[in-house]
């Protein structure tokens, strides 16, 4: 005869239904604690490139989209505009966008333009002052808070600095610098993805 204990049925099947919830538990606490870790869907959508069509914007209007709790700016430039650039390329600090260009300006973008096309100009609307947002000035000439030979641009309404354009400050501005390009790309002759080009998401 044997000296194993034996563990009648009724025990048997209530120690494997205890394991089995045991189990069933800690799964579920570990799936939770796990999913602590990921970045929740605001989070991802706050930080996603931003599709955005472009087909009914007509010359001279600009459309702002969000794309990581910033304004970006996309101005369709009407011929004139285009024009008007070589016009400020004297009166502006960094006509080639050469100051922290890795930070503030794509290669495809350091150009008079500053742009991929000369008439759609992408650009974060926040001034690299203090993070004002500049106000649209597109029409040319004389106005309050700016010069007589005004060509048309940006005004930021906090401290004075002006831009064209293209984004580019004036001279003797606060504004150390040109507004920033967003990395972008073109996903057909109508639509943008702002936030990611061939290289990469920014």
């Amino acid at each position: 005869m044997s000296n194993e204990k034996q563990v009648d049925s009724g025990r048997r099947g209530l120690l494997v239904a205890t394991c089995a919830a045991g189990g069933v538990a800690g799964l579920a606490t570990a799936g939770a604690f796990v999913s602590t870790f990921q970045p929740s869907e605001r989070a991802k959508a706050a930080g996603a490139p931003v599709e955005v069509d472009i087909a009914g914007l007509g010359p001279g209007e600009m459309k702002t989209v969000e794309w990581r709790g910033k304004p970006v700016w996309i101005l369709k430039r009407s011929p004139e505009m285009v024009a008007s650039l070589k016009k400020t390329d004297n009166a502006v600090a960094d006509p080639k966008s050469e100051r922290n260009p890795d930070e503030l300006t794509p290669e495809y973008a350091r150009n008079e333009y500053r742009s991929r096309k000369p008439d759609v100009l992408v650009a974060v609307g926040i001034c690299s002052h203090l993070g004002c947002s500049p106000s649209s000035k597109f029409q040319p000439g004389p106005q309050p808070s700016l010069p007589d030979d005004w060509a048309g641009g940006f005004l930021c309404p906090c401290h004075g600095s002006t831009f064209d354009l293209a984004g580019r400050v004036f001279k003797n501005k606060p504004a150390p610098d040109n507004l920033q390009v967003p990395r972008y790309m073109y996903l057909g002759d109508n639509k943008l993805l702002i936030g990611k080009d061939e290289k990469g998401e920014a």
